[in-house]
């Protein structure tokens, strides 16, 4: 595949960065240029969801040579200033999604990313239902709603290729190697339903699961990518998509 009918996409999630690790993932990015046209960040981007915790990911995220999509995990709400959180990061330049999507010029591929940070409620088989308790109800209303409205954003985006960005996992196969017990707090096959009901979706990128599995596929065939930290092992991983959205890993 030539330049002009393919894009290389980064992505990585879980930096949980604070003023302790600043600076951890700077000299790799520095070359990030020369390997990738986008750079995706899946979430858990602090460690306690503070706006001083987002200026360290300002500065080693920021002023990089490719734009930065970025979403949201659980750590970056956990203080409850994720608004301010947000804001930081969009100050030195990265796009931050929240069930909202945006289209990039990638060597003229258009690429469309919808991001969300998704939630919990299992999967086929093995999942919470809105039924009995308000609590029990809430928690599933909440995980099916954040998904309806990503999965409308990411359909309604007009480009060549869609990526998926979420924290939460749309699939299980990419939580192999955590305890069976909490699946139902690593993800929900509601993301999976909203990515396999749109077109043209290239890649779905995730985190959360730090003892999980790279690899896995939606019920649809939309290749699901795990790239928390403590998985890949390296600032980032490259996947190469084209329009006919085939995917290969670089």
């Amino acid at each position: 595949m030539s330049g002009t009918d393919c894009v290389r996409v980064a992505a990585v999630g879980d930096v949980h960065l604070d003023a302790d690790v600043v600076g951890r993932y700077r000299p790799a990015l520095e070359h990030l240029g020369d390997k990738a046209d986008l750079l995706l960040l899946a979430g858990d981007l602090t460690r306690h969801g503070t706006a001083e915790e987002a200026g360290c990911v300002a500065r080693e995220f920021g002023g990089l040579a490719v734009p930065v999509v970025a979403i949201l995990g659980n750590h970056d709400y956990h203080s409850d200033q994720q608004d301010a959180v947000a804001s930081v990061l969009r100050d030195a330049g990265l796009i931050v999604l929240e069930c909202s999507g945006t289209v990039l010029d990638c060597n003229g591929v258009r690429v469309g990313v919808a991001g969300t940070k998704g939630f919990g409620g299992g999967f086929a088989g093995a999942c919470a239902s809105e039924f009995g308790e308000p609590e029990m109800k809430a928690f599933t209303r909440h995980g099916r709603e954040l998904a309806a409205r990503f999965g409308a954003s990411l359909a309604a985006l007009d480009c060549d290729v869609k990526v998926s960005l979420t924290h939460y996992s749309p699939v299980p196969e990419t939580l192999l190697g955590e305890p069976l017990e909490i699946y139902p707090f690593l993800g929900s096959y509601h993301l999976a339903q909203a990515i396999d009901g749109a077109t043209d979706v290239g890649l779905a990128v995730h985190g959360h699961a730090h003892a999980g599995s790279e690899r896995g596929m939606t019920p649809g065939g939309v290749p699901v990518r795990n790239v928390a930290h403590p998985v890949i092992k390296q600032a980032y991983n490259v996947y190469q998509l084209s329009v006919s959205t085939t995917l290969a890993p670089v």
